[in-house]
């Protein structure tokens, strides 16, 4: 009897109820909001869903399944952290490593179709505008007291692109990455909810309803050259964002290619998907309740809400800059599409057309811009860690 009395006090006093601080019940609460976000308001599901499991994981006090001391050294003992680390420790490296965001780049590029930029190169412009989002947040992060690489991190979610701001706050303010990545996937699902009151703001109802002409036929040579030429040009000038924009055109490449189908559906499916399954939940697992819940949190949540607002209106009032120029030809909707979300932003640029218009028809148009902004933003990227990586 006595060994049976043991036994229950011992498993007592292994339990939640006598090891867990106050706090971590807070971070599993927020937990199931972003679970219940995902699931039944389809917030960015795909990695919405496993960054709150992964939150839900590592704030289980006892579960030792992530350990973040052992990644707070500059230099991390890798052999540590296969001796002692827990299931998520291991997975981690491949954040920490910069694997699971470089394939994730793989897989968008070869889902992405790089035509509507080609038959437009005025929509780099575009793309480019929108990046200012990034930049102004910069200075106003810093100004409140951030870090150069803590402000960088933070303003990277201005280019509504998460990988990308996995990939930059991973290597210049880790601490900073389970706030960052909750932050940026939470704007990129919010993007049809965000954008349509900015772009109604800064355009009048006549420059809403202009309707663009057909873009032109692209070669199938064309679509070939470009991620080589896009490759090599960002290789040699900003090389620091080679990574990230060498493997968005290596996927392209193949999907242009036609002559690697299974290497094709392969990005497009099965590796994209476990990827998107351990960054994700590894992602999550950096948001313990230290790292999470204070000031600093709530100050990224606000700064990167404006770094997205002040991308979304830049890109709008560059597009009404080409609506003057261009003699009242360009619908300075497109703009808007500037931030990397692909193809959400493009999507909600076709809604608000069709709201002033039911004729009116953007999306291949918009499409530009929208995937001038993920490499614009994989740019951006690779300036904030030139500078201070």
């Amino acid at each position: 009897m006595q060994v049976f009395i043991d036994s229950i006090k011992g498993l007592w006093n292994n339990s939640v109820f006598t090891n867990a601080e106050p706090l971590s019940f807070v971070m599993i609460g927020i937990a199931f909001i972003l679970i219940y976000l995902a699931i039944a308001k389809k917030y960015e599901p795909l990695l919405l869903l496993p960054i709150a499991f992964g939150m839900l994981l590592t704030n289980i006090p006892g579960g030792n399944m992530f350990h973040p001391e052992l990644f707070a050294a500059k230099d991390i003992d890798f052999g540590m952290v296969l001796r002692e680390g827990g299931f998520l420790d291991i997975l981690y490296l491949g954040v920490k490593l910069q694997i699971f965001p470089l394939l994730i780049f793989l897989g968008i590029g070869s889902m992405t179709d790089f035509g509507p930029l080609i038959a437009n190169p005025v929509s780099f412009l575009l793309g480019a505008a929108a990046q200012a989002g990034i930049f102004i947040t910069f200075i106003g992060a810093y100004a409140l007291g951030f870090t150069f690489p803590e402000a960088s991190s933070i303003a990277i979610i201005g280019g509504a692109d998460g990988p990308t701001a996995i990939w930059l706050t991973t290597r210049l303010a880790p601490e900073l990455l389970g706030s960052i990545a909750v932050a940026a996937y939470s704007y990129m699902a919010l993007v049809p909810v965000i954008q349509p009151p900015i772009m109604k703001l800064l355009t009048t109802k006549k420059e809403r309803t202009v309707k663009m002409a057909q873009l032109r036929h692209v070669s199938k040579k064309e679509k070939l050259f470009f991620p080589i030429i896009v490759t090599v040009m960002v290789g040699f000038i900003i090389p620091d964002a080679l990574p990230l924009v060498g493997m968005l055109m290596m996927g392209n490449l193949i999907k242009e290619s036609g002559v690697v189908d299974r290497l094709v559906k392969t990005a497009q499916n099965e590796l994209m998907n476990i990827v998107v399954i351990m960054l994700g939940i590894t992602v999550g697992a950096t948001a313990t309740a230290a790292n999470f819940l204070n000031l600093k949190t709530l100050m990224i949540i606000g700064l990167g809400l404006g770094a997205f607002a002040i991308g979304t209106a830049m890109g709008v009032l560059f597009g009404k800059i080409m609506y003057v120029l261009s003699g009242k030809k360009v619908n300075p909707l497109i703009g808007s599409a500037g931030v990397s979300a692909v193809p959400m932003a493009a999507r909600v640029s076709q809604k608000v057309g069709q709201e002033a218009d039911p004729n009116n028809y953007l999306l291949m148009h918009a499409m530009g811009p929208n995937v001038a902004g993920v490499i614009g933003s994989a740019v951006a990227a690779g300036i904030m860690f030139n500078l201070f990586g």
